[in-house]
């Protein structure tokens, strides 16, 4: 039998902008959840104060990704910045 399946996503391009409240309901996740990350250095956001945050497309991503991690894996903040910019290194290197 067929089994008629839905997915949902958010086209993210260069003008791309979400605020705090935005990215957690997005997430699911609380604003708390999200400041930590932010204070450890997961993602670059524009604005001062959490209220002002918005977070682009790449910030967005490198959000859920630290999100998987940290559920999938057990790994804390600081270890998902790190890996998630090794990541990165490591896809620069082989763009080269």
């Amino acid at each position: 039998m067929n089994q008629e399946r839905i997915v949902s996503g958010v086209v993210l391009d260069e003008h791309f902008r979400l605020t705090l409240v935005e990215v957690c309901h997005l997430c699911d996740v609380s604003a708390e959840t999200v400041i930590e990350l932010v204070n450890e250095g997961v993602v670059e956001i524009q604005g001062n104060q959490p209220q002002d945050w918005l977070f682009d497309a790449i910030a967005f991503q490198r959000l859920k990704a630290a999100l998987r991690l940290e559920r999938d894996l057990g790994i804390n903040p600081a270890g998902a910045a790190l890996a998630l910019d090794l990541l990165e290194e490591l896809q620069a290197l082989r763009r080269r």
